[in-house]
């Protein structure tokens, strides 16, 4: 059975982006168009990881993992930031707030898979 990963971000190109990459490599893609869409869908299907944006309206990446952390399902699952920010103190709080690892948009499709595998061990 393949694993289902959750695509946060507010922006559809990069949603469609990502969902085409990973579902290329045989995973199941769920998709959520800001933090409080993610933390609604994440509570209503359980995925294998998180793959979101930081910055999003309504409600952001980081408060997103702050969010997933509090729930038992969550406390192991990954959760990879794909995010244009790349300031080395955010990267030290979303650490803190739970997050698995991070890539900088725009990102290359190979790594992204690669990444996804490594943390998924796949």
């Amino acid at each position: 059975m393949s694993k289902t990963i959750l695509n946060v971000d507010d922006s559809a190109s990069v949603r469609q982006m990502v969902q085409l990459t990973l579902q290329g490599a045989g995973y199941k893609v769920l998709q959520a168009n800001d933090g409080a869409d993610g933390l609604a869908k994440a509570r209503a299907t359980p995925v294998d990881m998180v793959v979101t944006d930081l910055n999003m309206p309504v409600m952001n990446g980081l408060a997103l993992i702050r969010e997933l952390r509090k729930l038992p399902t969550y406390r192991g699952v990954p959760i990879l930031f794909l995010t244009t920010e790349s300031d080395a103190n955010v990267k030290k709080e979303a650490k803190e707030a739970g997050a698995t690892g991070w890539i900088t948009k725009p990102f290359q499709q190979d790594q992204l898979v690669a990444v996804v595998r490594k943390v998924l061990g796949a």
